[in-house]
């Protein structure tokens, strides 16, 4: 398969075009410096691909979602030492953009290397994002293909609306995601990074379902 870099060096202008690049990333850089420098803790924003997304208040059946399945996870992890889960404000640094998911988890191992002051984080083992109307299609494309590329193990993308669960994951080493499952209101759920859990979707939007979860992890 021909790459971007091989098309690019096809053409004779292929100096001017990434003398070009590299001004434009320089710019780029000078502005997500200021947005680091503009947001705080009060704020839900994201830099990506050179724009500040500042992202409005959530609907309530994307609150629910978030709630309950953080709760899951983050009980499992911690019940297990498994390392942690970290909700909505934590910004992952990646190479060009910097994200706040919904929901994710670190593994011990780097969980173990945060500082209380620590406010940038390295790329997750697993992120889900829960969809709304305007992240939808950021979360299908720009995000998709930048978590795989920085090599985070697992993804889920969520529809309250739907309460569907798609589930994608890295598989023999290649750098875009495969699809695992789509999973319905009726299905169970199995994390293929954090080891041992499993859950009923319906856990994820039924308080009822989500409370047989819990009582379920605690007891094991």
């Amino acid at each position: 398969m021909t790459s971007l870099a091989d098309k690019i060096l096809e053409k004779p202008t292929a100096a001017l075009v990434a003398q070009e690049v590299l001004d434009k990333l320089k710019t780029e850089k000078e502005r997500r410096i200021a947005f680091y420098n503009w947001i705080d803790d009060s704020m839900k924003a994201e830099f990506i691909n050179g724009e500040v997304i500042i992202h409005s208040p959530a609907k309530n059946s994307h609150l629910h979602a978030s709630d309950l399945l953080s709760r899951l996870m983050s009980y499992y992890v911690s019940h297990n030492d498994l390392g942690v889960i970290r909700v909505e404000k934590a910004m992952i640094a990646l190479t060009r953009n910097d994200y706040e998911p919904d929901i994710c988890f670190f593994r011990k191992e780097i969980a173990d290397t945060f500082t209380d002051e620590q406010v940038l984080f390295p790329a997750p083992d697993l992120v889900i994002e829960i969809l709304s109307k305007r992240t939808a299609k950021k979360d299908k494309t720009i995000k998709f293909e930048d978590y795989a590329a920085h090599n985070i193990a697992e993804y889920w993308i969520i529809d309250p609306n739907k309460q569907v669960v798609e589930q994608f994951a890295l598989i023999g080493g290649l750098t875009s995601y495969s699809p695992i499952s789509t999973n319905y209101y009726d299905d169970v759920i199995s994390s293929r990074v954090i080891k041992g859990f499993e859950i009923p979707v319906a856990s994820i939007f039924d308080v009822n379902e989500n409370l047989k979860a819990l009582r379920e992890i605690i007891s094991k």
